[in-house]
């Protein structure tokens, strides 16, 4: 059970962006925090403090990892030879959560986090349950065929809201996928602009 599920929501608020695109996000009509200094007139941010931001936006989108997870992330991005940024958003979108997610299996990432530690998904005819296992070029995800009918699937299957993006290859009739490619950031469907650029100068220099 994702540790966010009740307050996801707040993420978007102490962003001030709607980092999901999700039309119920309170971002849609208030945009200043939680809390009664919400309000407050907001400073420019230091350097560290946009570079921070970054971070945290990104490990937020991603069901609010925890730091320990996004740095090791990171870590792998940054021993792999090219830019540490785009191997960055890759290492991200293979996780397995990511892939449901953005298959359209469920509505939302915590969602997403849930339906695979509950055993509803399968990588190559396996049964998975480990949200952050990593999917490689061309691993069939699947749904269970005792699963298939529930009602988080289809209403998600229906959501107007995000589209499928072309890395991935998805039979919702089936509720099959298939990896195809490892995306780079322009790739990435993301609602809000992402710059793991600043990330990778967050832990550079610290």
């Amino acid at each position: 059970m994702t540790k966010r599920t009740s307050a996801k929501y707040k993420i978007d608020r102490r962003m001030g962006e709607n980092i999901w695109g999700r039309p119920k996000s309170p971002v849609n009509k208030r945009e200043y925090g939680p809390g009664q200094h919400g309000q407050r007139r907001k400073n420019k941010l230091s350097d560290f403090g946009t570079q921070l931001r970054a971070k945290q936006k990104l490990k937020g989108y991603y069901g609010d990892l925890t730091e320990k997870q996004f740095r090791k992330i990171y870590g792998e991005a940054e021993r792999v030879r090219g830019d540490t940024g785009e191997m960055l958003i890759g290492l991200l979108e293979r996780r397995l959560d990511a892939v449901v997610y953005r298959a359209k299996l469920v509505p939302t990432i915590f969602a997403a986090r849930q339906f695979v530690n509950h055993g509803h998904v399968m990588v190559n005819g396996k049964r998975v349950n480990i949200a952050s296992y990593r999917v490689s070029e061309g691993d069939v995800v699947e749904v269970r065929q005792k699963s298939k009918q529930m009602g988080l699937i289809l209403e998600a299957i229906q959501l107007t809201e995000r589209d499928v993006p072309d890395y991935l290859e998805v039979d919702h009739n089936k509720m099959i996928v298939t990896f195809v490619r490892t995306p780079g950031l322009g790739d990435v469907p993301y609602p809000v602009q992402m710059e793991p650029n600043l990330v990778v100068e967050y832990y550079a220099k610290n």
